[in-house]
């Protein structure tokens, strides 16, 4: 498991869901026996009568979904969306300069067996959903539909989809929350004056209010 202090840890799906669904490529660590290996792969978090867990695909080439590939459980890492820290946005520099750099950061991991799932009608389901959501919102969305049949029953075959039904699901969110307000917001303040588009604007949000409000140590390192 992951080094997480209990004042950066996230485990409310109301919170983590909207996060993956805004960060679906995923690191998917997995493990022969002998040797660690990651693939970036697209990843729907689903949650319904079948439980919850991660649908996606993989390319047939890639080895990682053949048997005798994968021991043990697998992990997916969504994110981070991160920003450097400076000491200098902290008001508390100005009183007794007891302050060091850091990072800040949004990641959330998942746990889970891997199933594959070799099933032309399973993994055009799961294309079908992944493609709905990732063109939601576009003027003018793609739907698989408008390809040729033969050319996406042939690209079809060229794919096996995946399955982790997870067994945890847990973000670390590292928004400064062990500091004061005052610092907590003054690093708000400093990433939001460095820009990042897009690119952080789940951090800012995180760090304007922290989804974890527990008490905990002063540490932020």
């Amino acid at each position: 498991m992951p080094y997480l202090p209990p004042h950066d840890e996230v485990t409310d799906p109301a919170v983590l869901a909207p996060f993956v669904a805004r960060h679906p490529l995923a690191a998917l660590v997995t493990h022969d026996g002998t040797t660690p290996d990651v693939d970036l792969v697209p990843l729907l978090l689903l949650d319904d009568a079948d439980g919850r867990r991660l649908v996606g695909h993989v390319a047939r080439a890639n080895p990682l979904w053949r048997p005798g590939r994968q021991e043990g459980p697998v992990m997916a890492t969504f994110g981070p969306a991160e920003h450097y820290v400076s000491p200098t946005w902290y008001p508390s520099k100005a009183v007794d300069h007891r302050v060091v750099p850091t990072w800040n950061y949004l990641v959330v991991h998942g746990w889970g067996e891997l199933v594959v799932h070799d099933d032309p009608r399973w993994v055009r389901g799961v294309l079908a959903r992944l493609t709905t959501a990732m063109e939601s919102g576009r003027e003018q969305p793609w739907r698989m539909g408008m390809a040729p049949a033969d050319y996406l029953d042939a690209r079809l075959g060229d794919v096996v989809g995946v399955e982790i039904p997870l067994t945890r699901l847990v973000g670390r969110f590292k928004v400064s929350a062990a500091r004061s307000d005052a610092d907590r917001l003054g690093a708000h303040d400093g990433i939001a004056g460095e820009g990042g588009g897009r690119a952080v604007e789940d951090l800012l949000a995180a760090m304007a209010d922290p989804p974890q409000r527990a008490a905990a140590p002063r540490d932020d390192s």
